[in-house]
């Protein structure tokens, strides 16, 4: 079907919408501002389209990785300047890996995630996000499951437009239910002005935070490269390759130092885009750079920013059950499509390997550093740390390890 203007407009809009929640709630959680959040994620996501090559569809929002650094540096006593500065810093690392890669190669790096280990990280993106989806869903689960069913409905029964509308289908129909029933507060809406300019803050330099803020950055660089090849495996692309990793880490800091130097949390490529991009299959990245446009509109008219502030959280939940299990769904099909031998003991210890760490919840106390008379824990975990053993055991692991006979029927 031909994507005309105004049906990318409305496409557009629906990734927005898809954005919207885990965008502004970083701010609320740390204390900064989620119109500045919102205009820097759609400015951030022009930019990496930018130095991307406008080839890769990615839509970056708030970070939920440097939630506890930035309140770690609010107790230390860490301006937001301060904190925005320390944000900044995080994009330069992701610069430094970005040159890094580009000196050994796309070759090397993909070596290092083969489809035994992609397709597992990919399962724990989408299910570490699950508890984050029922959490919400159960404020309201008659929401929830309304939502989930329109959405669902939409992606599999109707055709044309609206079968690529599922989300906005799903939040529509949720919306308008909890209007009916008196489950949602419109004074904010009222209250609010078309047009306001967001309280943006200049970031600015000091190495406290910046050593408080900054080291996350290594972590999230991992979440990267996992992102990236969900991305590319649910748009058939290889973006290792082109426009290559090297552009993409170097994208995502730039968003980021661009974020921070704004007063805006760290972006991060988000999973609930790439959720939409597998529902509804059209991968034009255009369409990921009008929601981007929308989003920075929404920043700057405080009444738009609210409408869909207000959301309950029950409508959000049905839609993010459906988002963060494609997601985790796409790993599964990345493991079938590779043909993945589980009769072969060494793929069952680095699948099982990936997955216990990532979806328990361990984490690496790698001991702590002392910032402006504060002790601050560094760890790894979650995601990162079971990409980094995974990646670990596979090249460790001697490749003529096989399971016996008797066990390949277990």
């Amino acid at each position: 079907m031909e994507l005309t203007p105004k049906r990318k407009l409305v496409l557009g809009l629906q990734h927005t919408v898809a954005m919207f929640g885990a965008t502004v709630l970083v701010p609320l959680l740390t204390g900064l501002n989620p119109s500045v959040a919102l205009v820097t994620a759609g400015l951030g996501t022009l930019l990496f389209h930018f130095i991307t090559g406008r080839i890769v569809p990615v839509f970056l929002g708030s970070s939920f990785a440097f939630i506890a650094p930035i309140l770690a540096a609010k107790e230390a006593g860490f301006s937001l300047a301060a904190i925005g500065g320390g944000i900044a810093a995080a994009g330069l690392v992701y610069a430094l890996f970005a040159l890094l890669v580009a000196a050994v190669g796309p070759d090397r790096v993909r070596a290092l995630f083969p489809p035994v280990v992609t397709g597992p990280v990919i399962v724990v993106i989408g299910l570490t996000l699950a508890p984050v989806a029922i959490d919400m869903a159960s404020k309201a689960w008659s929401l929830a499951i309304l939502t989930l069913a329109a959405a669902v409905v939409a992606a599999v029964f109707f055709r044309g437009l609206f079968r690529m509308l599922p989300v906005i289908t799903g939040v529509g129909v949720g919306y308008l239910a909890a209007l009916a029933t008196g489950q949602v507060d419109t004074t904010p809406i009222r209250e609010a002005a078309w047009i306001g300019l967001p309280a943006f803050t200049l970031g600015t330099l000091e190495w406290g935070a910046v050593l408080l803020i900054a080291p996350v950055a290594f972590v999230t660089v991992i979440e990267h490269i996992g992102d990236i090849l969900t991305n590319g495996r649910v748009v058939g692309q290889d973006f290792l390759k082109r426009p290559g990793l090297h552009r993409t880490l170097l994208g995502d800091g730039a968003a980021t130092a661009l974020a921070g130097l704004m007063g805006g949390p760290a972006n991060t490529t988000y999973s609930e885009n790439t959720g939409v991009l597998a529902i509804t299959r059209v991968y034009d990245p255009s369409v990921i750079r009008i929601g981007a446009v929308f989003a920075i509109l929404l920043g700057f008219s405080p009444k738009l920013a609210a409408l869909l502030q207000i959301l309950p959280a029950g409508v959000l939940g049905g839609i993010a059950i459906l988002l963060f299990g494609m997601i985790a769904s796409i790993g599964i099909r990345t493991l079938a499509e590779a043909e993945i031998d589980f009769t072969h003991s060494r793929n069952l210890i680095v699948v099982s390997v990936i997955l216990v760490l990532g979806l328990g919840g361990a984490t690496l106390d790698l001991g702590t550093i002392s910032v402006a008379g504060a002790e601050v824990p560094l760890k790894a975990s979650g995601m990162a740390l079971a990409a980094v053993v995974g990646v670990l055991t596979n090249l460790l692991l001697p490749r003529s390890l096989e399971a016996p006979k008797a066990e390949s029927a277990l």
